[in-house]
């Protein structure tokens, strides 16, 4: 493998490697790697210092060792003199746990053991604002909706034409580009593969975003929810699972199309919700997105209670078409690895209990969900929601030693949060 990325090296131009990984807090960290030293960094990784990083790890830790995987190589389509590797963390020889490509990893193991292969595609939305973040960067942008607005999408062609000639050029197959519902947010599509494909893609695509926005002036982000009164950004998953060649989540004679192992995956997502959503929505920004009043387009088109659905954007879980299903609580701020291993632990543990998801309901919820008893709503909070992740038997479990360690992270981010003190807090309490 080794010898295999020097001669890549040379015959693609590729001066240098950029060996990457994703901590449990989603940040993207790499060092970049002269192509001459690739061999020895093959072998035996890059190496790092883990309490540098959210791994909840101490500085009396010994060092940790990023072994990149030779098979995720992209050459940046904007600078391609460097290669990414996406890469895998060891420490004293072993794999780490709580690392969040580990962790999808392990949960690919399980479902192989199975027999299953879960495959899967995400829809990252994301805003192109000014440099400062302060606002959307076409002044322009005011429709009060503006989803698919031509213009608004034409004025932004520099940027959206070069990431998607770019997936066109990895072989990602992207299909469709769209102003979303929110002013200055886009959506781009790129076909499904397996979950460990889908989440180094997610990754890398989070990283070209935000670089070729900078390009051209601007900054992307993904932010779950930057403008008050503007739609957030979700990132909803496509799921379907694999024997071989078949969809085994595809029945004819089933409901909606969808097999009864798909209700049950389905189901174990259902009663692990609340414990999901501090993966699946890991930010105290997150929780302004999916418990958010209305926008000024109308709909928040994010979900606040645990239903699913046909083809219905108003719930947690819709189902579009045949074979598959569409979980749209996930944000923008979502881990690329830890969503996938999310949803793979949560459906693992439907399967094997035949977890049953309830009744589909097929009412709008943002106008009915009222009139509907013993539906279950989504956490209100950050704390909520890591309380839930923290007394899951379930996802602890499921999910192993990464867990604790993202319980306590979490808990230490949502205890900053707890002693900043707000503007709103003054204007609502200083005269009191």
């Amino acid at each position: 493998m080794a010898s295999d990325l020097e001669k890549t090296a040379k015959d693609r131009g590729i001066k240098y490697f950029l060996i990457s990984y994703t901590d449990l807090f989603g940040t993207q960290r790499a060092k970049l790697v002269p192509a001459s030293a690739i061999n020895d960094m093959a072998k035996a990784g890059a190496g790092f210092a883990g309490f540098a990083t959210w791994l909840d790890m101490t500085p009396a830790d010994p060092d940790l060792f990023a072994v990149p995987d030779p098979a995720t190589l992209i050459q940046l389509p904007w600078k391609p003199e460097v290669g990414w590797l996406a890469a895998d963390l060891v420490m004293n020889g072993k794999a780490v746990e709580q690392a969040p490509r580990v962790v999808l990893k392990r949960q690919i193991e399980k479902a192989a053991a199975l027999g299953y292969e879960m495959k899967s595609g995400v829809e990252c939305e994301f805003f192109l604002i000014s440099p400062d973040g302060t606002s959307i960067s076409d002044t322009a942008d005011k429709q009060e909706k503006p989803c698919y607005d031509q213009s608004a999408l034409m004025r932004r062609y520099d940027v959206i034409s070069e990431l998607c000639d770019a997936m066109l050029g990895l072989g990602w197959k992207p299909y469709q580009n769209d102003h979303e519902d929110a002013n200055g947010q886009f959506e781009m599509n790129w076909d499904y593969d397996n979950a460990l494909v889908t989440a180094d893609r997610h990754a890398f695509f989070k990283f070209m975003a935000k670089s070729l926005a900078e390009k051209h002036g601007l900054r992307a982000t993904f932010m779950p929810k930057p403008f008050a009164n503007l739609t957030g950004n979700g990132c909803h998953a496509h799921v379907s699972m694999w024997k071989g060649r078949e969809n085994v989540f595809a029945d004819d004679a089933g409901e909606l199309g969808v097999s009864e192992l798909g209700y049950s995956f389905i189901g174990g997502l259902i009663h692990n919700a609340d414990a999901l959503c501090a993966i699946t929505n890991p930010t105290v920004n997150s929780y302004k997105r999916i418990n958010a009043p209305r926008t000024t387009s109308g709909a928040t088109w994010a979900p606040s209670s645990i239903t699913y659905t046909g083809n219905n954007r108003t719930h947690m879980i819709r189902i579009p078409d045949a074979g598959r299903f569409e979980f749209r609580l996930a944000d923008g701020a979502v881990n690329p690895y830890l969503l996938q291993a999310g949803l793979l632990a949560a459906g693992l543990d439907g399967i094997a209990n035949k977890r049953d998801p309830g009744e589909r309901l097929d009412i709008n919820m943002y106008t009915d969900g009222h009139k509907v008893r013993g539906t279950k709503k989504l956490p209100l909070n950050m704390l909520d929601a890591i309380r839930a992740l923290d007394m899951s038997g379930i996802l602890t479990e499921g999910l192993g030693e990464f867990v604790p360690s993202y319980v306590k992270l979490k808990m230490e981010e949502w205890n900053a949060y707890s002693r900043h003190l707000t503007e709103w807090e003054r204007e609502a309490t200083l005269d009191c």
